[in-house]
């Protein structure tokens, strides 16, 4: 019987992973999911003995999510953006499992179990819903078999993807939420994938986080070579990356790997997607080619009635806004009631196109009197091919509402339209209506965190940075603070404004990394943080700012951070916060490098009323700010001791101390300005002075 049901779970496996479709409208291209996967950036949340602060640390493989010691637990949930690869990671688990590949920590696994829970609405019994959606129809196994099955198994594995489409997400009778909650499947393993906006309510304390950061340079390349142009056409794979490194909204964008991977297969094929300078013209043009792609296929007499649909679709758009801006997110629909929404001959039409995917569900009828042949009905739903689809006419509906309401109040109609879940469904809407963009740039200038976001949609109207220049300017003279407590967009927006500053040399009062800087790399000469995002060496900072409270900054980091802000060349300040740094630094030509370019370096101190320290370039020892005297043993003493009591605070509190550090650089950036200004002013006049006695 066991063998049956490996043998049937195998089957159905290999139907999924053998049919990726990296483009959608081109149906008859399917890849096996080895033949496209790369690994992204992946990381585990380290949350460190004795401490309270969360910490994001780098994993080498998507293998270890089951073989790293520290992420060891009977309960992971692996989190992600949307785009980023969750579904695909799961597909290379089976193909994995199914293959016994030799360095997979699944070949020893008896028993994978492979769930997508966006299918399983109204599906109490786990045991059911293996047998309705993994085993074949015909099968003779019964849920009883399949419970007998797993819990004689020496080892089982449940992957359960896609938690945020879950439509009984607060069910309390549901098996899934029992099984997350670890009231069930004790001894198994499970892994959940959810967005990161999406977790459980409710999870053991033990579970250990894990999430997916997307494409770096080397993960783009790799992908090119291996899934789009081959192994031996390096001046293709060059060119691909050469429209990425000349177009930086492109090059963020393409950090999404399902966005990227669209990006590179339908730019082999065309080269029309590197002019493109936004993400509202690359999506708008990536839709145009899904429909030409369809309309050549059509015979003339048809092609009047496709154009129809591809132009109006007011009524997808309309239900695309309705899924996000409830009180919970839709994903999924029944076939029969979309097509009563749609018409019949549009949804057959999207279908075909590839923007709407049909799934196969069931519906289970409870009422008296219902035969036992007619209990379980198998139904046809729908849904998008990603949620980005959904995001592209929502914001339809979106631009098309505020023009026919100008009065409308935005903070109470977009309550439930979180730009840091649905940030494209903003910047789309930014990109499609000049008019609504600017009412929603200002709604965005006013919410938290919403004012560095606010750049990458005024960036949707044009696609250039000389019309956003000014509003540049002023963010970068107010200074850039990027925190490990921020979401990742607004991490990734912050990068995004000093890479545009960068590009333009607009000159940039401070960057502060708050608890997020990861590493110093030399060579390349750049900062990577926490959540993989880089700054480099090139960009114009005055103020550099290092704020350690997770952990103690190391000598070799220490020195690494001094060597690398010569590599600054407008730099004035290194100015460390938070871990106190070494006691002696002997950095050698460094320091008098330093020294030659007028760059202090000072250490600030744990609390408001902490002495603050600069570093005496020649001798490499730290004196007081405020007398100049040497500081002592004891100093650093209680430097360690205040150290130690902010390293116990709540993440909360970090939370609130990144506003207060923010507040406080600002004024300073706004008193140094001041103070700059009135030097060059009496520069002038001691000029004229000059002219004048000479003359």
């Amino acid at each position: 019987m066991k063998q049956t049901f490996l043998k049937q779970i195998r089957e159905k496996y290999r139907d999924l992973y053998d049919a990726v479709q990296p483009i959608p409208y081109i149906k008859d291209r399917l890849y096996c999911v080895d033949r496209v996967f790369v690994e992204g950036g992946i990381e585990y949340l380290d949350s460190r003995a004795g401490e309270t602060m969360l910490h994001w640390t780098s994993l080498d493989s998507y293998q270890n999510v089951f073989d790293n010691s520290e992420v060891k637990s009977p309960r992971r949930i692996l989190e992600g953006e949307p785009g980023y690869g969750k579904s695909t990671v799961t597909l290379q688990f089976a193909y994995d499992w199914c293959n016994s590949i030799p360095t997979s920590p699944l070949r020893h696994v008896e028993i994978l179990v492979l769930l997508r829970l966006g299918q399983l609405g109204g599906v109490e019994s786990i045991y059911r819903a293996i047998k309705q959606f993994i085993l074949p129809k015909d099968s003779r196994l019964s849920e009883s078999d399949i419970e007998h099955i797993l819990q004689d198994s020496n080892s089982v594995v449940a992957i359960l993807d896609g938690f945020d489409e879950y439509p009984d997400q607060d069910s309390i009778t549901s098996d899934v939420i029992s099984i997350i909650a670890r009231q069930m499947f004790q001894d198994f393993e499970v892994v959940l994938t959810t967005r990161s906006s999406f977790l459980p309510k409710k999870y053991p304390p033990s579970t250990k986080r894990i999430r997916l950061t997307g494409f770096d340079e080397n993960a783009r390349r790799y992908y090119i070579r291996k899934a789009v142009v081959g192994d031996g056409d390096d001046v293709s794979v060059r060119k691909i990356e050469g429209y990425l490194e000349d177009n930086p909204i492109l090059s963020d964008l393409c950090q999404v790997p399902l966005l990227f991977v669209i990006f590179a297969h339908m730019t082999y094929e065309s080269e029309d997607f590197r002019k493109l300078n936004s993400v509202t013209s690359f999506f708008r043009y990536m839709i145009s080619c899904f429909h030409s792609h369809m309309r050549n296929k059509m015979e003339d007499e048809n092609v009047l009635k496709y154009e129809l649909y591809e132009n109006n679709h007011r009524d997808l758009d309309k239900l695309a806004f309705e899924a996000f801006s409830g009180q919970s997110q839709r994903i999924s629909w029944d076939k029969e009631e979309m097509c009563g929404l749609l018409g019949k001959d549009f949804y057959d039409q999207y279908i075909r196109i590839g923007i709407l995917v049909e799934e196969e569900e069931f519906n289970i009828t409870d009422d008296p009197g219902t035969r036992i042949t007619e209990h379980v009905k198998y139904k046809t739903g729908v849904r998008f091919y990603h949620k980005l689809f959904c995001e592209w006419y929502a914001a339809h509906y979106l631009t098309d509402y505020l023009q026919r309401n100008p009065t409308l109040d935005l903070d109470k109609f977009l309550r439930h339209l979180d730009p840091f879940d649905v940030q494209y469904l903003y910047r789309f809407a930014c990109g499609i209506n000049p008019t609504s963009a600017e009412k929603i740039i200002d709604y965005l200038k006013i919410i938290e965190g919403g004012d560095k976001f606010a750049i990458l949609c005024i960036l949707e109207q044009t696609g250039k940075i000389d019309n956003i220049k000014e509003t540049i300017r002023q963010l970068c003279d107010e200074g850039v603070l990027i925190s490990g407590h921020d979401t990742l967009l607004l991490q990734r927006s912050s990068m995004q404004l000093l890479e545009i500053a960068s590009r333009n040399e607009i000159p940039i009062a401070y960057v502060c990394f708050y608890n997020c800087l990861r590493l110093v790399d030399l060579s390349e000469g750049v900062i990577k943080t926490t959540s993989g995002l880089v700054l480099n060496s090139k960009t114009p900072i005055k103020k550099l700012v290092v704020s350690h409270y997770y952990r103690k900054t190391t000598e070799d980091e220490f020195y690494k951070i001094l060597t690398f802000s010569l590599m600054l060349s407008s730099l004035r300040y290194l100015w460390f916060d938070g871990s106190a740094p070494p006691r002696n630094v002997s950095a050698g030509t460094v320091l008098s490098t330093l020294g030659e370019r007028n760059v202090t370096v000072k250490y600030l101190g744990i609390f408001q009323e902490s002495p603050k320290y600069v570093l005496n370039l020649l001798t490499g020892r730290w004196e007081r700010e405020d007398d100049g005297s040497e500081c002592t043993e004891k100093g650093f003493d209680q430097m360690d001791s205040d150290w130690h009591k902010k390293e116990g605070e709540s993440e909360e509190v970090h939370k609130d101390a990144v506003h207060r550090v923010r507040d406080f650089l600002r004024r300073r950036a706004i008193e140094e300005r001041r103070e700059e200004e009135e030097e060059n002013a009496a520069r002038v006049n001691d000029g004229n002075i000059n002219v004048e006695g000479e003359l």
